[in-house]
């Protein structure tokens, strides 16, 4: 009788989906076959998750592959995210595949204990503020730091998380361009960015607050201000907040109203070109004392020509300049800005390199990279074409249980990391989460310092582009330095800076603290 009637429901089932899709008349597929055509539509729908776990090698999947998720996820762990066998990346036949160079004899010893390295400081190579003069000028204490996320697009577990967890790893947080929120407060160190929108430092007609930032950074350990001017998967784009995402939680961090769509202009409106730029920045550092930095991605050169040539003399500039490659990540961009906007990173970063280069100015700015620089051999030749610190997100975010599920843009984020959803965040325990993120930022920064210490250097501020080549299959290995024409000398640390970060590495000097700096 039970079977009877298990059938008969079913039969009713199936003949009520046979009669909605015989009506229906959006898809002709499913008035042509009705029941039997849902199956296509529902193995697309959850057509990423089959090819992650079933179809997709370990290498193939985008934006980052198994390997490199399972390295991760590892890390964050402190399980084992050790292989074994050899390689299963096509050396053979890759082209633009990084090997560095390992020296037979050297000063520096690398050791092979597991975790060795972990707890070592590995402080930026330069000290930030300083060309400029800036009252508080300091020695970040982590070349890896958590870049840009906002409360919004990450749920506040999430952002709770990473910033409990930066504490923990002694790094820096970004705070993202949706200002400093609750979340943003559990004891790390922050770099307050500065979107268009001036989100946390504007008045009530969204014009830019001078006092509202100085409140907003002393209110927290703010250690530095970003101005963000593109970012690389979206960039010369503004961005809609709709009504119905807006919480008051949200709306009170923002300092926007409730009820209403929340646009960001593509461009900012206290400067339009780079003299009022500089001029900002100025005013942004002799009221707070912070360094200055900008964000952006690479495009046309000519901006980067002309901040050049008003930097020259000396009398105003930026303290670093972060460079997002194309290739970085966003909760949500139009598919053309993502795919064929923006350079990506290392031909972006070479090009305004050689710019500042040709200028004499690189050592006078803190140079930081992003755009999937948070797995080791890609930070470290980032570091190797001359940059001081890598800023990261998806992998934080994969650190706190991202699955690369793709759905940031839907709020349906099945792991609670990008989403305001309640029910979903509430899976997501910030205690827990800021451990992992913890181990995979002290686990990144050892295996920088393992390559840097088998390259011969004691930092990996100190490699540069005569340790990488990049190969062209198992036909020719090309210089790095060769493939995106640095000049002699390019890419390396200033003598000053160098003996500075080497005394802190052979532990001839105090690491770990803020340095005070007199003001030029």
């Amino acid at each position: 009788m039970k079977s009877t009637s298990a059938l008969l429901l079913i039969a009713a089932g199936t003949a009520g989906v046979a009669a909605r899709d015989l009506l229906q008349k959006q898809h002709s597929l499913k008035r042509n076959f009705p029941v039997v055509a849902n199956a296509r539509y529902l193995l697309e729908k959850i057509g990423p998750e089959l090819r992650q776990y079933i179809v997709t090698s370990n290498d193939e999947e985008r934006p980052f592959s198994r390997d490199q998720r399972s390295w991760v996820y590892a890390s964050s762990k402190m399980e084992n995210n050790y292989v074994g066998f050899g390689t299963d990346n096509d050396v053979e036949q890759a082209e633009g595949y990084p090997i560095f160079k390992h020296r037979t004899f050297s000063d520096v010893s690398a050791s092979t204990q597991t975790h060795d390295g972990e707890d070592s400081p590995l402080p930026c190579a330069k000290v930030l503020g300083a060309a400029r003069g800036r009252r508080h000028a300091f020695r970040p204490e982590s070349v890896v730091n958590i870049s840009s996320m906002s409360f919004g697009s990450l749920s506040g577990n999430a952002v709770h998380a990473l910033n409990e967890g930066a504490r923990l790893a002694g790094c820096m947080q970004l705070t993202g361009e949706g200002s400093l929120s609750p979340y943003h407060r559990q004891g790390g160190d922050l770099i307050f960015q500065i979107g268009t929108a001036y989100f946390g430092c504007r008045d009530d007609e969204g014009r830019f607050d001078l006092a509202k930032l100085k409140a907003v950074v002393e209110s927290a350990p703010v250690k530095a201000i970003e101005i963000k001017l593109s970012q690389g998967a979206k960039p010369g784009l503004g961005g809609m907040l709709p009504a119905a995402k807006i919480s008051p939680e949200i709306a009170e961090t923002r300092g926007i109203p409730q009820g209403e769509d929340c646009a960001s202009p593509s461009r900012h409106t206290e400067f339009d070109d780079i003299d009022s730029m500089l001029d900002f920045v100025e005013r942004l550092a002799d009221e707070t004392g912070l360094p200055i930095g900008i964000k952006s991605a690479v495009g046309d050169l000519s901006f980067w020509e002309d901040l050049a040539d008003a930097m020259a003399d000396g009398s105003r500039g930026v303290d670093y300049i972060a460079i997002d490659g194309g290739e970085g990540g966003t909760g949500a961009a139009p598919l053309v800005f993502s795919d064929a906007v923006a350079l990506p990173f290392r031909l972006g970063f070479a090009r305004v390199y050689g710019i500042f280069a040709r200028a004499g100015l690189t050592d006078r700015v803190v140079w930081v990279g992003s755009g999937k620089l948070g797995l080791p051999e890609n930070a470290l030749v980032a570091f190797a074409m001359g940059v001081d610190m890598v800023h990261v997100a998806r992998e934080a975010m994969l650190a706190i249980g991202c699955i690369q599920a793709q759905k940031c843009h839907t709020d349906h984020c099945p792991t609670g990391v990008a989403t305001q959803n309640q029910w979903l965040s509430r899976g997501l325990d910030p205690t827990l989460k800021a451990q992992r993120v913890h181990n995979y930022i002290r686990t990144l920064r050892r295996d920088l310092l393992k390559v840097s210490e088998a390259c011969g250097v004691w930092h990996p501020g100190l490699l540069t582009v005569d340790d990488v080549d990049l190969l062209l299959g198992a036909r020719k290995a090309t210089p790095l330095g060769e493939v995106y024409g640095y000049e002699p000398g390019w890419g390396r640390l200033g003598d000053e800076d160098a003996a500075a970060i080497i005394a802190v590495m052979s532990q001839t000097a105090p690491s770990g603290e803020d340095e005070e700096v007199p003001a030029t």
